[in-house]
């Protein structure tokens, strides 16, 4: 439906958790043409068995690989390299009265990031903890 196209020009940077809520929610295909992440995704489907667990995979140029981030999972990532780009084709045009946010390093999730973040959107520096975050049912 749509390709979504991110720059970070220092390693150290995140981006996330974001997501986007019914009917409007997105499945996200995520593939890095120079650099590398650390892919994060999040369930925020509350009623799920797995609510607030998360998975990680680096994603980079020279592992040519990809990640799925299915609806109903928050996603965000942390630059690997300077100078990273990362595509991602998401199933649903970007709605920002459905979109949703929840912090990166909300304790309840627990997220182990490889690097120290050095740059943080004020965006994201503002998120809720999920506690708080509007999410799935």
């Amino acid at each position: 439906m749509q390709d979504n196209h991110a720059n970070s020009g220092r390693r150290g940077t995140v981006r996330g958790l974001h997501y986007q809520l019914t009917p409007h929610a997105q499945d996200k295909l995520v593939r890095v043409p120079h650099g590398a992440i650390f892919a994060v995704a999040v369930d925020v489907r509350r009623a799920s068995a797995s609510f607030a667990e998360w998975v990680s995979l680096e994603v980079s140029a020279a592992k040519w690989n990809q990640v799925l981030v299915p609806k109903g999972h928050a996603f965000g990532y942390l630059t690997l390299e300077d100078d990273t780009d990362v595509i991602y084709k998401v199933t649903h045009a970007y709605a920002p009265s459905h979109e949703r946010s929840i912090r990166f390093d909300d304790p309840r999730i627990g997220i182990r990031w490889p690097l120290v973040p050095v740059i943080l959107s004020d965006r994201d520096r503002q998120a809720p903890a999920l506690a708080d975050a509007e999410v799935f049912a």
